[in-house]
């Protein structure tokens, strides 16, 4: 590891990049007592697609809505206007699906005018056609209420096609949320600033708009909560939901996302105290048993399992991770990035139990979980046990439209849609074709959840037909409770899915970016996607970071690509 002498104090800060196939990491680790810097130079455009987080300040997430303007009651006002000439244009065509658009000139009582709106790529599902439907929102219809359904509603919105058209079906009791804070500022201490709704809906997460349960009914949504969709009809369009409810759709998105990955009964998956976590729910039993607990085991040493460890260190607890491979994160993380991210947790006291697999989990007399049994016999003590051993997509009743076997998920083209017409799919549920490796994935994370709903619908409402071309990108951000030491964010660009065609692509290995720089933000998405050839020797003999990554931005301009 090379040590490089920074400040009039001469703090040392090490830095250290994994440049592997097509992976590109940006760590922070920044030297206590300095902290996480308030906010890094605003990124580039070229880095925009990817925009550099920011510490989280989880006490804004308490924030009410802001109050009614006098412009959102001028827009409830030109809505029911709306609503009672669309009423009469209906009478007075026999055409049907009529779109009106009010355009509002001025605030002080210069009104406003219906102008018709060109008809747009869309099915029109007439009253009449809908009669006997307990839906009132019929033309599109979201079955899944996560990340993507919310990214989706406010394209929908942007587009003026969610008014009396957009229905959302949903298992969840909120409006979508931003579900990454779930295993980050959800789980910290009471008195550590925890993130709680309705701080978090989306689209807060990039820089959106805060989508209450208000701001759907402003915006003419529908919203059907906690009656997940049991039943579907590609024939007659309809869905059943579990209350029983017969909707109607003419356009249908899903997004029913991904669910967790459960131990066996038999093996005590389902003891009291064992948590998984995917919805606000799992959340709050986990809170409830954090708040009780002394001693901790996290099963998986994957996304969920180094989150949830970390939160655990907010409340000082005895935490262990146990996963069956040799190091931490490994479809991400290489041998020597693991071994540091690894002691940045044994610095905070998590232990790690490497290489092993679980028989089964115990119970004490009271019947809650005590203990995790390993294979080899060994007996890890716990009151809470936390499962985090990977998700699968919820498929639920579409098997029909069409599963891609290899990667699990629903398969769609380059604009999500499925087999069959006037169907899409979206988020962690997709099987898509990823343009820039040539071949069929599902991506289980955020970023992808809110770019893919955004070009599904642009695909829907207009005549946009660019094929979906995504960066794989991934972040995670630990340790950011308050009064913790040290806080931590690190971001990946591309895809190490395929390793082992690369030949030439070189590595810089042990060498970790710091965060803040702007340069940094810009040019790791570019070498992600152009995959150059970098002079390993120039790289390893760099006396800075500054002029590592000048030498790797010089490799664009060389010619000389993977």
């Amino acid at each position: 590891m090379q040590k490089i002498q920074r400040g009039e104090k001469k703090k040392t800060i090490q830095f250290s990049s994994q440049l592997d196939g097509h992976l590109l990491l940006s760590l922070s680790t920044p030297s206590p007592p300095l902290g996480l810097p308030q906010r890094p130079p605003r990124p580039s455009a070229a880095a925009k697609s990817h925009p550099t987080p920011s510490p989280l300040n989880y006490s804004t997430y308490k924030a009410a809505p802001p109050p009614p303007t006098r412009e959102t009651a001028m827009t409830s006002a030109l809505r029911r206007k709306a609503a009672e000439m669309a009423s009469t244009a209906a009478a007075a065509s026999s055409q049907g699906c009529i779109s009106w658009a009010l355009r509002q000139r001025g605030l002080g009582g210069g009104g406003a005018r219906a102008v018709p709106v060109l008809p747009r790529r869309r099915f029109c599902v007439s009253a009449a056609a809908g009669a006997g439907f307990d839906n009132e929102n019929r033309e599109y219809v979201i079955v899944g209420g996560g990340n993507a359904a919310g990214y989706a509603a406010r394209t929908f919105v942007e587009h003026g096609m969610a008014d009396g058209r957009l229905c959302i079906v949903s298992k969840e009791a909120y409006p979508p949320y931003e579900r990454p804070a779930l295993t980050k500022g959800y789980l910290f201490p009471p008195d550590k600033k925890p993130a709680r709704l309705p701080g978090f809906h989306t689209c807060v997460g990039s820089g959106g708009q805060r989508q209450t349960a208000e701001w759907y009914k402003e915006n003419g949504i529908e919203v059907l909560y906690e009656d997940p969709v049991v039943a579907f009809d590609g024939k007659t369009h309809t869905l059943k939901t579990s209350s029983g409810k017969i909707l109607k759709y003419g356009s249908l998105i899903i997004s029913t996302g991904c669910e967790a990955s459960r131990l066996p009964a038999k093996i005590g998956g389902n003891l009291p105290g064992v948590h998984y976590i995917r919805d606000v729910a799992d959340a709050d039993s986990l809170v409830s048993s954090l708040g009780k607990a002394k001693k901790i085991v996290v099963i998986g040493g994957g996304y969920i399992g180094m989150e949830v460890a970390a939160a655990a260190c907010g409340w000082n607890l005895d935490t262990t991770i146990i996963f069956p491979e040799d190091h931490i994160m490994p479809r991400l993380f290489t041998p020597s990035l693991a071994k540091k991210y690894e002691e940045l947790y044994q610095q905070n006291g998590v232990k790690f139990i490497k290489g092993a697999l679980i028989d089964k989990l115990e119970a004490g007399s009271d019947g809650r979980v005590s203990s995790a049994v390993l294979e080899d016999g060994s007996v890890v003590e716990a009151d809470t046990v936390i499962v985090g051993i990977g998700a699968r997509p919820v498929i639920g009743p579409f098997e029909a439209v069409g599963v891609n076997t290899k990667v699990g998920g629903i398969e769609v083209d380059s604009l999500f849609r499925t087999s069959i017409p006037g169907i899409f799919a979206i988020g962690d549920v997709a099987a898509f074709p990823l343009k820039m490796y040539d071949r069929m994935t599902r991506v289980e994370h955020v970023d992808h959840a809110r770019k893919s709903a955004h070009h599904c619908v642009e695909a829907l409402l207009t005549s946009h037909t660019k094929p979906y071309d995504y960066l794989p990108y991934f972040y995670s951000r630990v340790f950011e409770y308050e009064g913790s030491s040290r806080k931590i964010w690190w971001q990946f660009y591309g895809d190490n899915g395929t390793l082992a065609k690369q030949l030439k692509w070189e590595a810089l290995n042990q060498r970790l970016l710091p965060s803040g720089l702007t340069l940094e933000f810009s040019l790791l998405p570019q070498l992600a996607k152009s995959q150059p050839v970098v002079d390993k020797a120039k790289l390893k003999s760099a006396t800075s970071v500054e002029d590592a990554l000048e030498i790797a931005r010089s490799s664009l301009h060389s010619g000389s690509s993977v």
